[in-house]
């Protein structure tokens, strides 16, 4: 399917234009980068090398720059009552969303982070005020809220809590949301069977509006329906399978929305292997 924007999450080892590299070799037409070192606090300043060679190799490359996206740092909490973490945390954010500007990359997807036992309501209430305050960061990057696996002091696990977060954002065009499969299923949403991923497809459009869809997440999960486990696993070989992620795959072809796999790289399989196995399932 020549339109089907596919790839993964690609590593910048060695400089950030390497990622190009790593997604033109796996056939990618679509990537997803960290755009520094995840398991930090600091981040080293993007020089102009950097970003010229990054742009140059991107369009030099047949990726559309709009089917690539970055990914929030780990140590960012957007939903902790504590104050400094909280500041911390809205900085990196920013940091990130001015970083993706200048590599011209659209999207930035972010985790919502714990309330660390505050409750919900207050976890949301700072989680609101963080996206808010990184939302007046003057570019063209769309911060995209993942929905979440469901964990112990999570918020946005289910859509009807990730549309009243989404709702309180503003302003509303730099705001989005990506969608991961294997979250959504381990927090309670089916997506096995096409009837399935239909009706689940359908509950994400009726409370957050599928046109506000902007990347997938596309993992298999180890663990069950329903059991807050964040596992991701090879595409079909999960509890989710292959007839219901085929169905996934269509429909965000069909809609024109990049696929993004997260899926481990081991003895199984790696990130060559599961990209193939998306462009059979197409």
């Amino acid at each position: 399917m020549s339109h089907m924007q596919i790839g993964c999450h690609v590593s910048i080892s060695g400089s950030i234009d390497k990622a190009v590299d790593n997604a033109v070799e796996r056939e990618c037409s679509a990537f997803q980068i960290f755009t520094r070192n995840p398991r930090g606090w600091h981040a080293k300043d993007l020089s102009n090398d950097d970003i010229t060679n990054f742009k140059e190799k991107l369009k030099s490359s047949k990726i559309d720059r709009l089917a690539t996206c970055a990914h929030m740092p780990y140590l960012p909490n957007l939903s902790t009552p504590k104050a400094d973490g909280f500041e911390k945390s809205v900085n990196t954010l920013v940091n990130e969303i001015e970083r993706c500007g200048k590599l011209g990359i659209p999207y930035l997807v972010t985790h919502l982070g714990s309330h660390l036992g505050t409750g919900e309501e207050a976890g949301i209430k700072q989680l609101v005020k963080g996206l808010n305050k990184a939302g007046q960061t003057e570019n063209d990057v769309m911060v995209l809220l993942e929905n979440t696996a469901g964990q112990k002091n999570s918020v946005g696990a289910n859509f009807e809590q990730l549309a009243e977060i989404f709702n309180q954002l503003k302003p509303s065009k730099k705001f989005g949301i990506c969608l991961d499969t294997c979250h959504a299923f381990v927090s309670g949403y089916d997506l096995r069977t096409e009837k399935s991923v239909r009706e689940t497809l359908k509950k994400f459009d009726d409370t957050i509006g599928i046109e506000n869809l902007k990347i997938l997440h596309l993992n298999d999960a180890k663990g069950e329906i329903g059991c807050n486990l964040d596992r991701h696993y090879h595409i079909g070989l999960g509890n989710i399978g292959e007839k219901g992620l085929a169905e996934v795959i269509k429909t965000a072809n069909k809609k024109k929305i990049p696929i993004i796999l997260e899926t481990p790289i081991d003895d199984t399989r790696d990130d060559f292997e599961n990209i193939r196995k998306v462009k059979e399932l197409a």
